[in-house]
């Protein structure tokens, strides 16, 4: 079943990396009393996850901050090294949380994972957003197989 709007983020464990190495970070430590953009991409290094989705919120960072959101989150179902790389490749910084999930248990559970063998990609998330407050979606866009728009940092900013 997918996630909906004013449905609470289900349990569930992340791992980001630190100076002292990858650590584990839940939905509580990432969501609980803020206000988050959370976006998920197919996968880190990807064409129009490199060239669009994860620069436009590196890029729109300070504009979504100054209409209230706490925090921006990527996630994608890649381990956490391939984020880390991939987010100090984009200048990510402290602008953007990069989110790995690398066995996707998080997609799974909001139910917008996707089957990405024919490109050789296994188990995916899907290209989507959210606004998350306290833990709940607030609003939620999807994006249809092979598009790039509603979930698009521009997008999210004009829905704010």
């Amino acid at each position: 079943m997918t996630i909906k709007q004013g449905d609470a983020l289900p349990e569930a464990t992340f791992m980001t990396m630190t100076p002292d190495g990858p650590s584990p970070v839940s939905t509580d430590d990432v969501f609980a009393g803020r206000t988050v953009a959370l976006f998920a991409v197919p996968g880190a290094f990807t064409p129009t996850c490199s060239a669009q989705h994860l620069p436009g919120f590196v890029k729109q960072a300070a504009e979504l901050k100054a209409k209230g959101v706490d925090r921006i989150a990527c996630t994608s179902v890649n381990d956490v090294f391939v984020m880390d790389a991939w987010g100090r490749d984009q200048g990510a910084g402290d602008q953007v949380m990069m989110l790995a999930d690398g066995n996707g248990d998080f997609a799974r559970a909001v139910g917008l994972d996707m089957d990405g063998s024919k490109f050789g990609m296994g188990l995916r998330s899907q290209r989507y957003a959210m606004l998350v407050k306290d833990g709940k979606v607030e609003k939620l866009w999807v994006e249809e197989p092979g598009d790039f728009q509603v979930s698009s940092a521009e997008h999210v900013l004009a829905e704010l």
